[in-house]
């Protein structure tokens, strides 16, 4: 009778295993298709096979990477996969290539383009940046140089605990995406590297970038033409040239901006805090429903303004207006210390004045002294503790 109550209980397991085998996750480890972890192996054909062979897999898989540094080229993760679940699980750190040139000629080192369902986690990516740097820097003819990691015309997608270091150009680039969340990212760059754009995000909507860390030396996080829905919390920022909107209005049928929250973000030694600009040049663009909450600014340049007048070098929009229309925007619990006199700027378009702007408990000052604000064409409110006084 024990016997045959084993036996029973065996049976029984056997058919569970069975059962539950069919949801299990196939793995996929890029040492299996013949990638190195010595730095100096060029791994770019493993980690393409791995890829290949979890995106025609139907199951969920993992592509793991195991500690070690694996020397990668340009590399583009394409769809259609036959899954929608593949994570990166990444304990070691992608490097790039010593030579600036073999990426820089590249628009993007590690590419995704048209995948559903995919996460990155953990691990750090060194695009080894600092070269082309200094050839900018000095006046050289360099390449443009690779955004690190882009995601376009994807959706369902998860970034989670990466770092990413020294970037060419863009660290991280959302464009043409939908249902993204990005926490607990690491962006570190020179605060003098050009173009290194924390995470830039267009096209896009319902975006979610939480509980992360950029030292750049541009913007933090740039928010481009076509965004919608996109919700920033508990972001620290420096240095670099803070969160910004745009810049709108280079293309006259771009797509507007809209519905846009930053909330609990710290700005520490940045050229600017909270940004809206854009071109002065005809557009049929526009910036609505944005939400700056609870920010606080610590020795930055220009902690609020909008510029309307954006034209670097002068070139095709001197004596021009921008067309790009502002509206409804909110800057509540903004408090800190600005390194210039102009706390607040408002310096929006004549043709298209700002409108909706409301600031709500602001209290900002200018190394311990009183700051100013300075308004041109926007039309708004001041409601509760406003410092500086509120030129609306």
């Amino acid at each position: 009778m024990v016997k045959c109550f084993i036996f029973i209980n065996i049976f029984f397991l056997a058919l569970y295993v069975t059962f539950h085998s069919s949801s299990a996750i196939t793995n996929y480890n890029v040492l299996s298709f013949g990638a190195k972890g010595n730095g100096v192996t060029d791994s770019t054909q493993a980690f393409i096979k791995a890829w290949a062979a979890a995106c025609a897999c139907t199951e969920s898989t993992t592509i793991y990477v195991p500690k070690g540094r694996y020397l990668l080229g340009s590399i583009a993760f394409k769809g259609d996969c036959r899954g929608s679940d593949i994570t990166f699980r990444i304990d070691g750190t992608l490097v790039a290539p010593a030579d600036y040139r073999v990426l820089g000629q590249a628009d993007t080192w590690l590419g995704f383009e048209g995948v559903s369902g995919v996460s990155i986690t953990g691990g750090a990516l060194d695009a080894k940046g600092s070269s082309l740097w200094a050839c900018k820097a000095s006046g050289n003819n360099c390449p443009n140089g690779a955004t690190t990691l882009s995601f376009t015309n994807s959706n369902n997608i998860r970034i989670n605990g990466l770092i990413s270091l020294k970037s060419q150009m863009y660290h991280i680039v959302i464009n043409g995406c939908q249902d993204v969340h990005i926490e607990g990212v690491k962006v570190i760059a020179a605060g003098d590297s050009p173009n290194t754009d924390g995470i830039h995000v267009q096209l896009s909507r319902n975006v979610m970038i939480m509980n992360s860390s950029i030292k750049t030396g541009d913007d933090c996080i740039s928010i481009g033409p076509g965004t919608r829905n996109l919700w920033i919390e508990r972001v620290n920022c420096g240095p670099g040239h803070g969160i910004s909107i745009g810049s709108l209005g280079k293309d006259m049928e771009e797509e507007g901006v809209q519905n846009v929250t930053v909330k609990k973000t710290v700005f520490t030694g940045t050229q600017n805090g909270l940004r809206i600009k854009s071109w002065g040049r005809a557009s049929r663009g526009f910036v609505q429903g944005i939400r700056f909450i609870g920010a606080i600014m610590q020795n930055v340049q220009n902690p609020i303004v909008i510029d309307q007048n954006y034209c670097p070098h002068n070139l095709n929009c001197p004596g021009q207006v921008s067309g790009v229309k502002i509206s409804d925007v909110m800057y509540q619990g903004i408090r800190g210390i600005s390194t210039s006199p102009i706390a607040i700027k408002f310096d929006c378009s004549t043709k298209n004045p700002c409108k909706g702007i409301r600031l709500q408990n602001v209290n900002l000052t200018y190394l311990n002294q009183v700051a100013q604000s300075s308004c041109t064409n926007v039309i708004g409110k001041a409601l509760g503790l406003v410092k500086p006084s509120s030129c609306l």
